[in-house]
């Protein structure tokens, strides 16, 4: 009796460790619409050595009532031999809910969701730890070789079925992707787990500010998709900068007086240059206009007086 009774006990103890694992990697964000497709794009060089991928996805601002796009960011994990599990949404068949990310000592399940650059559905093919030294996959991520030099290449781990490459569905389950959690996956799940980091929290809620990364604003085509690191250069879909279009959604409230310089500039630009020499001439002829408007009345005046003295001359002359 005292057996099963320890087997019941046992057994409502693994129960609530589950729940307990399931809450620490699922957050209450659940909604009946489906996040927007993954958009293609190019990611940008690693520029820090030790930094690792965490890529792009589609959050919820429950506030807007609108998905927004956390571009990909290259960053430093909490502690060595830590590898980051991609948050992901899962379609229940009514309502989609999120599964945040987490760092781990090994990749969990992340809903099968290509993510590309390391993640193509399960684990993670971008790069390893070695000691206290990350060495990074170059045949699937990109690297700034004159800053990283920790490199190799394994081109195994390329997914090279078109089905799953061609696949941009950002949720797990029906009309999206159709994965279940592997056994490694499902002991990653148990291990201890690390919540984003500070810099990740905050490139989120700086992503979520920004009106241009909405879908409701961009359809689906943000103009930022990734960052080198947090707070560093944006690009754009093809891997080109995007700060001139990231910088036109957010216009400053002085632009109306930007413009006025602006065109201010150009009268100026259109008005003919006046040289030294040139102002000097016509500083000298606008003298030499003021002294005859000066001489102009004196010799009104000497007029009158030479024609009074001539008939003078000839009333003299006739008496």
């Amino acid at each position: 009796m005292k057996k099963v009774i320890k087997g019941f006990v046992l057994l409502a103890l693994i129960l609530v460790s589950s729940s307990k694992l399931f809450a620490q990697v699922s957050v209450g964000i659940s909604i009946n619409i489906a996040p927007p497709a993954l958009p293609v794009y190019t990611q940008p060089l690693c520029p820090v050595d030790g930094y690792l991928w965490v890529p792009g996805y589609w959050a919820y601002d429950n506030n807007m009532g609108d998905y927004y796009w956390v571009p990909g960011v290259w960053v430093s994990p909490p502690r060595p031999h830590y590898l980051w599990t991609p948050g992901y949404w899962g379609y229940d068949g009514s309502i989609y809910s999120f599964h945040a990310g987490y760092w781990g000592r090994h990749v969990g399940f992340y809903g099968g969701v290509n993510y590309g650059y390391g993640y193509g559905g399960s684990g993670f093919g971008g790069g390893r730890w070695e000691g206290n030294s990350f060495r990074y996959n170059t045949a699937v991520v990109n690297v700034n070789k004159t800053v990283v030099k920790n490199t190799y290449i394994d081109n195994t781990v390329v997914v090279n079925n078109n089905t799953t490459i061609n696949n941009r569905a950002s949720f797990n389950g029906r009309g999206g992707v159709n994965a279940t959690p592997r056994p490694e996956e499902l002991t990653a799940m148990k291990e201890k787990h690390v919540q984003p980091t500070h810099d990740q929290l905050s490139h989120e809620q700086k992503a979520m500010a920004n009106r241009s990364q909405h879908a409701s604003a961009n359809q689906g085509k943000p103009a930022v998709t990734a960052y080198n690191k947090v707070n560093g250069d944006r690009f754009g879909q093809k891997g080109k900068p995007a700060k001139a279009a990231a910088d036109k959604s957010n216009a400053p409230a002085n632009s109306n007086k930007h413009l006025a310089n602006q065109n201010n500039d150009k009268i100026a630009k259109n008005s003919p240059v006046v040289t030294p020499k040139q102002q000097s001439h016509a500083a000298s002829a606008s003298e030499r206009v003021k002294m005859r408007q000066a001489e102009t009345p004196a010799r009104q005046k000497r007029q009158p007086a030479q024609h009074a003295e001539k008939e003078h001359e000839k009333q003299a002359r006739e008496k």
